[in-house]
């Protein structure tokens, strides 16, 4: 099948099709008129990258661990390397999500400090809030 036919069979568009060939994740044959030409198996292996892009792995995690995927979800076999690296990537998203914590903890406290003195006298800002407008 060509890539237009991939792309409508799993919902992703051939740009993105075309990105996974780039980064390994995915094979195509090329034609004699230089049009790729995609095996049914592409079909399950576009639906494996997209379910495990969207656990957060990178291309790179999934170059990785794709020879082992079996199945659409896809389920991954316990080899010892391949869990350290899934613990690596969840330890890295633990890591994230910690400082964005802290981020949106510090900016919640201005946001309750400025509330708290709204009855204070402020600079004024013209409307597009950015430049304090001389008085």
């Amino acid at each position: 099948m060509r890539i237009g036919e991939l792309g409508r069979r799993t919902g992703v568009n051939t740009h993105q099709l075309r990105y996974y060939e780039a980064q390994g994740l995915l094979e195509a044959d090329r034609g004699a008129n230089g049009y790729r030409e995609f095996d049914e198996n592409a079909v399950l292996r576009v639906r494996q990258i997209r379910h495990l892009l969207g656990a957060g792995l990178s291309s790179e995690d999934i170059a990785y661990v794709l020879p082992c995927a079996v199945g659409e979800a896809p389920q991954l076999p316990g080899c010892p390397e391949l869990l350290a690296a899934m613990r690596s990537r969840l330890q890295r998203l633990d890591d994230r999500m910690g400082s964005l914590a802290q981020s949106r903890d510090a900016l919640a406290d201005y946001i309750d400090a400025a509330e708290r003195m709204a009855g204070e006298s402020y600079p004024p800002f013209d409307h597009a809030g950015q430049e304090p407008v001389p008085s």
